[in-house]
């Protein structure tokens, strides 16, 4: 496990209640209320969930790292370019686990420089980094 060599931020989000309850940041900037899905026992209610969350944060983070890769190789990331994220949860031996799918456009460009690109953000993105070799992450290129 790599330390972070120095701190850039920290936020701080208190929750209550679990997948039934309620987050928000020490700021103000976030609050959300929570709900568990159907299939998992919930009664997806008017909240969200954490791995909606985690589906949100994780597609933003890498569209991050896509955006300073390539800025580093002085290309625009494109106007039309997303990430369509899929988190997943299920039993595994030791209780629950999570993967995650990244479905990644970069609109018209070449897929071979689009493919390049999208594994170098691999490298420098810190939930990448944070899941790689912990779940199961699949990117996949349109």
């Amino acid at each position: 496990m790599d330390n972070l060599e120095k701190v850039l931020y920290t936020t701080q989000v208190h929750t209550t209640g679990g997948r039934e309850g309620s987050s928000k940041s020490n700021d103000g900037k976030l609050a959300v209320n929570l709900s568990a899905p159907k299939a998992l026992g919930g009664n997806d209610g008017e909240g969200t969930n954490p791995e909606q969350l985690f589906a949100a944060g994780y597609s933003a983070c890498f569209i991050g790292a896509l955006k300073a890769v390539m800025g580093e190789a002085k290309i625009a990331f494109p106007e039309d370019g997303y990430i369509n994220a899929n988190v997943s949860i299920g039993p595994i031996p030791q209780g629950y686990g999570i993967e995650a799918e990244l479905n990644i456009s970069l609109g018209d460009m070449d897929k071979a420089q689009a493919k390049e690109l999208v594994e170098k953000a691999h490298i420098v993105c810190p939930y990448s980094n944070a899941t790689r070799d912990n779940i199961k992450v699949t990117l996949n290129v349109l």
